[in-house]
């Protein structure tokens, strides 16, 4: 919140970082009950588990840094399924038919996205499409090495990276 001075009071990021670190800290709980389950015995590992699992995503996404969308992560995973089930069918014919055309090779993908953090988790994400992987980056272009050339994947990786920005940048 702001002041009549229009400054960030200091109050509310500290109460938005606890509050940040402890919902945090519930979600990995819970992830931990669910792989470990609840033994008593387990109880001094899940606290150093939890804790550091708690400030190392705190040091990497700083509470209020993004803000995710449920219905744009919605999409951008019903999206994912479906490009990954028409390219994984795709690469199945190709790999079935040697009679379909094949034209591997590298294209540039002029990326939105800046480097670090956002931009790898983008080409983490296309990475898992069948028929593209990402090979490189150069300036504000990322390479990815693809079975076919005269495929639309510029326009397909345009469509996954705003879905991207959509879910988890709100950008």
């Amino acid at each position: 919140m702001s002041g009549p001075s229009g400054k960030r009071d200091a109050r509310t990021g500290v109460g938005a970082s606890w509050r940040s670190a402890a919902s945090r800290a519930a979600w990995f709980l819970c992830l931990w009950l669910v792989l470990a389950g609840t033994s008593v015995d387990d109880i001094p590992a899940a606290t150093i588990a939890v804790a550091t699992a708690t400030w190392t995503s705190l040091r990497l996404l700083e509470p209020g840094t993004s803000r995710r969308s449920p219905r744009a992560i919605l999409r951008l995973a019903l999206l994912f399924l479906y490009q990954s089930i028409v390219a994984g069918v795709d690469v199945a014919r190709r790999a079935l038919d040697p009679g379909l055309p094949l034209r591997p090779g590298f294209v540039a993908y002029p990326t939105r996205l800046p480097r670090g953090l956002r931009r790898n988790v983008f080409a983490t994400l296309t990475s898992l499409l069948p028929g593209t992987v990402p090979a490189g980056e150069e300036e504000a272009q990322l390479l990815y090495h693809c079975l076919d050339v005269d495929q639309p994947v510029i326009a397909e990786l345009d469509q996954e990276e705003a879905a991207l920005v959509r879910a988890l940048y709100n950008d």
